[in-house]
């Protein structure tokens, strides 16, 4: 079996932020075994959505049955690891996921710098048609853990708190949107993962 850690960053981020690096050092360093894959995702949802099948395609073809995947996605990268998880029946991780992105996103409709990449692009309305597409329901919260700060100056946790009401939670009071002292968990992520 090769166990193989797919990290979906957010909206405007990137596989150099902050949590997906650290998620890799320490795996890296603890569980060498494992292999981090962080792809670098397109700015727009479904162009996103067809860059991480491509990215699982690829991994199915190279590992074949022997495949052992989990998924971790923070902000938007939660919506997405849940898609994961539903679609390709693994565990994931969600950090301060994004629920109903199509709502949450209205608000940043226009001219767009992702500031990791310095890549220009426009959201467009048609992008949150893409995201509503996108959405599944959640029918196995057994596969699913969200790690969740109260005071996340981005996302409303109270509606991740019943998005995902039947998965594993772990609620903290402060924080912010970047999740403050995610260092603490990716051990605890990885034996959740089954990885």
């Amino acid at each position: 079996m090769k166990s193989v850690l797919l990290y979906l960053h957010g909206f405007n981020s990137s596989p150099g932020s902050a949590k997906a690096q650290q998620m890799a050092a320490w795996v890296a360093t603890n569980r060498p075994d494992i292999q981090v894959v962080i792809p670098a995702q397109p700015n727009t949802p479904a162009a996103a959505w067809a860059a991480i099948e491509q990215q699982i395609a690829t991994l199915k073809a190279r590992h074949g049955d022997g495949l052992r995947l989990g998924a971790v996605g923070s902000s938007l990268g939660g919506f997405m690891a849940t898609r994961v998880s539903k679609l390709h029946g693994c565990r994931a991780a969600l950090i301060n996921p994004a629920v109903r992105p199509h709502e949450l996103l209205q608000d940043y409709l226009g001219p767009q710098t992702n500031p990791y990449t310095d890549e220009r692009y426009e959201l467009l309305p048609a992008h949150m048609d893409e995201l509503r597409a996108l959405a599944v329901r959640v029918s196995a919260p057994e596969r699913l853990w969200i790690l969740q700060q109260q005071e996340d100056e981005v996302l409303d946790y109270r509606k991740a708190l019943e998005e995902y009401r039947f998965a594993r939670l772990s609620l903290e009071c402060g924080g912010n949107h970047a999740f403050v002292g995610f260092e603490r968990y990716p051990a605890q992520i990885i034996r959740f993962l089954g990885l």
